[in-house]
């Protein structure tokens, strides 16, 4: 089969497609034919060294996924050859087949595209569990999301706004900020062009937001807990900014405050029947038609090294996904 391979840590520029053995599962695996995988900044970092999954050199990077079950491991029961499904794996998802936990795959909606299913699991997988699970956020609540307009950004604007709080997308740019207001933001700050902490207390009254979901880090993060209200959760989903901020331990005291790590990965890996239940719930609204992932452009599998470059550059307005077969 073909696959993409990270052979040293470097950039996107540095992957090769070539061919590789075809997976064999184990007892509670299935090996899916890939159809689409999803682009998520993880990827990016993993083949830099720079994730905290540093994977056996040479490797294939990839997590989100969409496809056809290929071969099914001797104890799964719940799945079948032939299944359409989506799910998700450390790495490994950028190739015409990957070998997946039976945990981690699940039956794809018929009126779900491959694209759209392999847009799904990372972000609204990540942005639910982040809001429920971890922030608590309550309907009624203020909900600020830094990078709003990328792929987990989005959802967590998506969601947030379903789960009935005020949501204040902050991103830099005006053209980001326009797709935020389709996906249901209330107000919008341009971090470029405006101040942050002042923008959060003038637009939530000098109150600050309850919620603050944050998967940029850098400058950004400081100013944003400054803003943050009496309480208020500090979700932690990741550093797209390049750089892990500092934060003085006296702002969460003088304001009460929680700060929160978000890592789905780890939570759907140690308690699965509690991600099936998310998942499900987000299945449920997505019939409903009240989610739909944005998706800002397709490519092939040989061009996989492009996407990625256009993810690190910060291009991206939602997801990014590869078509593989």
């Amino acid at each position: 089969m073909l696959a993409i391979r990270c052979k040293e840590y470097g950039p996107p520029s540095s992957l090769v497609l070539e061919e590789v053995e075809s997976p064999t599962p184990g007892s509670k695996e299935v090996v899916v034919s890939v159809k689409a995988c999803g682009i998520n900044f993880p990827d990016t970092l993993i083949i830099q060294g720079l994730y905290q999954i540093k994977p056996d050199l040479p490797f294939t990077p990839g997590s989100d996924l969409a496809g056809i079950i290929k071969k099914v491991g001797e104890d799964v029961k719940h799945l079948s050859v032939g299944d359409e499904v989506f799910g998700f794996v450390a790495f490994g998802a950028l190739a015409e087949e990957v070998v997946v936990s039976a945990n981690s795959c699940f039956p794809k909606p018929k009126s779900m595209d491959f694209p759209v299913a392999a847009s799904f699991m990372m972000a609204y997988g990540t942005s639910f569990y982040a809001l429920k699970d971890r922030g608590q956020l309550k309907e009624g609540e203020t909900l600020l999301v830094l990078g709003a307009s990328g792929g987990v950004g989005l959802a967590a604007v998506e969601l947030g706004k379903l789960m009935g709080a005020t949501v204040i997308a902050a991103a830099s740019t005006d053209e980001k900020l326009a797709l935020c207001k389709e996906y249901g933001a209330d107000k919008t700050i341009n971090y470029k062009k405006e101040d942050l902490k002042s923008k959060i207390k003038e637009l939530t009254k000098n109150r600050g937001a309850d919620v603050i979901y944050d998967p940029v880090g850098g400058n950004y993060s400081e100013a944003a807990f400054r803003g943050i209200a009496w309480k208020g959760r500090y979700l932690v989903i990741g550093f797209a900014a390049g750089v892990i901020p500092k934060i003085p331990l006296n702002l969460p005291l003088l304001k009460g405050a929680s700060v929160v790590g978000v890592f789905w990965g780890g939570f759907a890996m140690k308690n699965p029947k509690e991600n099936m239940k998310n998942t499900q719930t987000l299945m449920q609204w997505y019939h409903e038609g009240k989610l739909k992932p944005h998706i800002h452009r397709i490519y092939e599998l040989k061009e996989a090294s492009k996407a990625l470059e256009e993810m690190l550059a910060r291009k991206v307005k939602g997801k990014l996904i590869v078509e593989v077969n």
